[in-house]
């Protein structure tokens, strides 16, 4: 419950985004230690490495995509993410964290020249280790 009480802060602060003339967010700078979330999903991804993909998670993380139940654990995450490979850039909008708990919000596209195509948010913890790990990872296109 602690963890729930402090996310639940952190969504209260102020944020660190900026936005455009349309209202969409601006892409921003992520600290480097967030950052590394990012390009490294980014790389499993490309590179089709799920093992990867899940190891990005905390044990316990969960995935929730659209049309789909969700998954929990890493072995399950692997599993869900077999089929992964392609293209795939991740911007941020805005982030928190406090403590060893935080969020990254942002949009995902596939071409570099294109607008964003769909948006995520991201979960963190930072376990024992003191690198962040995926908690949960919900994300969804712009079409309908």
């Amino acid at each position: 419950m602690p963890r729930l009480v402090a996310l639940a802060l952190l969504l209260t602060v102020a944020t660190t985004s900026a936005f455009g003339q349309s209202g969409v967010p601006d892409h921003i700078t992520l600290p480097d230690e967030l950052d590394r979330v990012l390009r490294d999903y980014e790389q499993g991804w490309r590179a089709g490495d799920a093992e990867a993909l899940a190891g990005l998670f905390t044990p316990d993380g969960f995935i929730l995509r659209p049309g789909h139940p969700p998954v929990r654990g890493r072995e399950h995450i692997e599993e869900a993410y077999g089929s992964a490979g392609g293209s795939l850039i991740l911007a941020a909008y805005d982030y928190a964290v406090e403590d060893s708990v935080g969020f990254i919000i942002g949009g995902f596209r596939y071409q570099e020249d294109q607008p964003d195509s769909g948006k995520y948010t991201l979960t963190l913890r930072k376990l024992e280790d003191g690198k962040w790990y995926i908690a949960s990872d919900m994300d969804n296109g712009n079409r309908r």
